[in-house]
């Protein structure tokens, strides 16, 4: 057999193998972390009806090999997050999505202390090599202007500092809809989860791309 017959055998061999390997048995599973407050936790949802749970289930139906881990912790503020960012995200981790804030703005802490916080996480998380999707919070408009004005942009200035994608307000669609949030006016509902997770889904997507790429 020439050497070019024996190279195309070759190839076709092994199209042939990658055809008859099970669905999915072509890509390893990316493994997701949650990382963030109540928002994130799903505070008293089931299980299954927490934002990670259902954006797992929507990135599977899409065709993704996936697992999206809730290291949500309800209450949490941005210092929280700082003290337990090393254990919490564990070796293996493909990628983070990181929302936090929505505390720190109900509680007044300072949006300089709040940008401090996060921007020591996106460190910690750029000095392991783990890709991040970065989650912004609004500041509610009982803080008044000044505050907004000192809080909200931190979440851009953070992903320009840090190449990082950026959805800008996680609660969007769901914070002026009414059926869409728990009786306390504050935290989703299922039916207000399923709305982020479609509104959020294609930027997660791409940040996913750019994972299998890295």
């Amino acid at each position: 057999m020439s050497f070019k017959a024996r190279l195309l055998h070759f190839i076709v061999m092994s199209v042939m193998c990658l055809v008859a390997l099970p669905a999915g048995a072509q890509d390893r599973t990316l493994q997701l972390v949650g990382f963030g407050d109540s928002l994130m936790a799903g505070y008293q949802l089931a299980p299954s009806e927490s934002y990670t749970a259902k954006l797992e289930a929507a990135l599977k139906a899409k065709g993704h090999n996936v697992v999206v881990t809730n290291a949500g912790v309800s209450g949490d503020t941005t210092s929280g997050g700082l003290s337990r960012i090393d254990w919490s995200v564990p070796d293996g981790t493909d990628g983070v999505i990181l929302e936090l804030g929505a505390n720190d703005a109900l509680r007044g802490i300072s949006p300089e202390q709040s940008e401090k916080n996060l921007d020591a996480v996106l460190a910690r998380l750029k000095e392991r090599n783990i890709p991040v999707l970065l989650v912004g919070i609004v500041a509610p408009p009982n803080m008044g202007s000044d505050y907004a004005d000192r809080f909200n942009p931190i979440y851009e200035r953070l992903a320009q500092k840090y190449s990082v994608k950026l959805y800008p307000f996680f609660l969007d669609g769901v914070v002026t809809v009414e059926g869409t949030q728990l009786d306390d006016g504050m935290h989703p509902n299922a039916r207000g989860v399923d709305i982020m997770v479609d509104k959020s889904l294609a930027l997660v997507e791409s940040f996913l791309g750019d994972i299998d790429h890295k």
